[in-house]
């Protein structure tokens, strides 16, 4: 295996419009899992474009070369946005040259910054040349590589027979016209963290919050007994808005691609995170504006709250960041917002994909099924990862159950817990606009609501749905 790290040329950067402004949720939401590993800072959000639309050495970040001692070794290309990812899919190719040594791969896997890699992709894809064999494409950007014909293969002859055993909808957010273009990742099911020294210090029993009128209550009680809040809001990104939308059944645009953002639903939701901070006086604006931030790491580990919002991804933030709240944590389910009521929503997630400029197709897609869909892959996805890995039938294998350092962290019970609300999470509805939405909720919605107060949620959201109204007209 070789590996190389190169430098940004600060000359070729550049910023390419490719459906919006390349909102990254999943540099957010697939941060270092792994101090040592910390070469990478997801929660920057850098518009860096550059190099030919091939990609090429400009701008590259990490390569890595996996299989280059074996003659007569297919070569295949990689892309990807986070490094992390090209250790899990070195894993890959070697036990899939240990099983199928008639059929070696040499991987070639080379991370660049997130919006050039997407850039670039998108530009090889039009050109029709320059593209790797295999890529990574987070969330919020694959709609734009389904618009017109679709330059992605089908990966349905192999989805299919194994759809019944993962969380379907984390393929349909991937998925055009009934063919199955990327293979996820993760479930990103969001559930409530808890700091169970501080609950039970305000005489709080976790378990018996089951609505989120228990939650409030359980908050009271929490800011009169305790130094802490119950909990934090974000008021520069999405990630306590998004969640609890989508956990309702509503979401930035409908199942036909209509924005939906100033709904009804949506205005209640912000009020009532509105109402947290300001009415109810439980909650606090999150340090730094975001659970991403270094500030409120620093915050969060000194007990600053109890509770927190995230998806379960964020295991990995709190083994980085905050090692003094070990084996303080707990895993619960979301509120229910009535009785009955989904427990999680699912946020954030990378499809990978074949492109039809791949030299060897068969051979790449056999590789990537191989890699993704598979039992042993799932369960690689929590043990080199960290993630919950999308396969649920592996949930509760003996593998998934053995000692790792989550769970001496955040005990035994994680993935009972998604057993649990493993039906209870809608799919998120994906367009070529869903970084434009992004970018409104960061940049005005958040923000005047929750820390200028210059807006009423209905006056924000309004304001930013007509803002992106306009471009979709445009």
């Amino acid at each position: 295996m070789k590996k190389a790290l190169l430098l940004v040329a600060p000359g070729l950067l550049f910023l390419a419009a490719c459906g919006g402004n390349g909102d990254n949720e999943e540099l957010n939401a697939e941060e270092s899992v792994n101090a040592e590993e910390e070469n990478m800072d997801e929660g920057n959000e850098e518009a860096a474009g550059g190099g030919d639309a091939a990609g090429g050495e400009e701008g590259m970040e990490e390569q890595v070369v996996v299989g280059d001692d074996i003659e007569g070794a297919t070569e295949l290309t990689f892309w990807n946005f986070q490094a992390l990812h090209s250790g899990f899919f070195e894993d890959a190719v070697n036990r899939w040259n240990e099983e199928y040594p008639d059929r070696p791969i040499q991987l070639t896997a080379e991370t660049y910054p997130f919006d050039q890699m997407h850039n670039n992709l998108l530009l090889s894809l039009q050109s029709g040349s320059g593209a790797p064999d295999i890529a990574d494409i987070e969330i919020a950007q694959f709609a734009n590589f389904l618009l017109g014909d679709v330059q992605l293969e089908s990966m349905n002859e192999h989805v299919e027979p194994e759809l019944e055993n993962f969380v379907e909808s984390r393929f349909d957010i991937y998925a055009k016209d009934g063919q199955y273009y990327g293979l996820p990742t993760h479930v990103g099911a969001t559930v409530m963290y808890y700091n169970e020294e501080i609950m039970e210090e305000a005489g709080v029993d976790i378990d018996s919050i089951e609505t989120w009128d228990d939650y409030v209550e359980a908050g009271h009680a929490v800011v009169e007994n305790t130094d802490a809040v119950m909990t934090t809001v974000e008021s520069d990104e999405h990630w306590t808005f998004w969640p609890l939308i989508s956990q309702r059944g509503s979401d930035y645009f409908d199942e036909n691609g209509e924005m939906i953002l100033d709904n009804e639903i949506n205005v209640d939701t912000l009020q009532f995170i509105h109402d947290l901070v300001y009415e109810e006086e439980i909650a606090s604006l999150a340090p730094g504006g975001a659970h991403h931030a270094e500030e409120y790491y620093g915050f969060m580990n000194g007990g600053g709250a109890a509770s927190l919002v995230m998806p379960m991804w964020y295991m990995g933030r709190f083994l980085d960041y905050m090692e003094d709240l070990d084996g303080k944590m707990q895993i619960r389910p979301l509120p229910m917002w009535e009785e009955g009521g989904n427990r999680s929503a699912g946020m954030g997630g990378t499809g990978t994909v074949v492109t039809n400029q791949a030299e060897d197709p068969e051979l790449a897609k056999d590789f990537l099924a191989f890699a993704k869909l598979t039992e042993e892959s799932n369960i690689k996805l929590w043990e080199i990862l960290g993630f919950d890995p999308p396969r649920h039938d592996v949930w509760d294998s003996e593998e998934m159950m053995a000692d790792n350092r989550f769970y001496d962290y955040f005990h035994d019970d994680i993935f009972e817990i998604l057993l649990e609300v493993r039906d209870e999470i809608n799919d998120l509805n994906i367009t070529e606009y869903t970084p434009d939405a992004q970018q409104e909720i960061h940049a005005n919605v958040m923000h005047s609501v929750l820390r200028d107060q210059s807006s009423t949620p209905e006056e924000a959201l309004d304001a930013a749905a007509e803002a992106v109204r306009s471009r979709m007209v445009d």
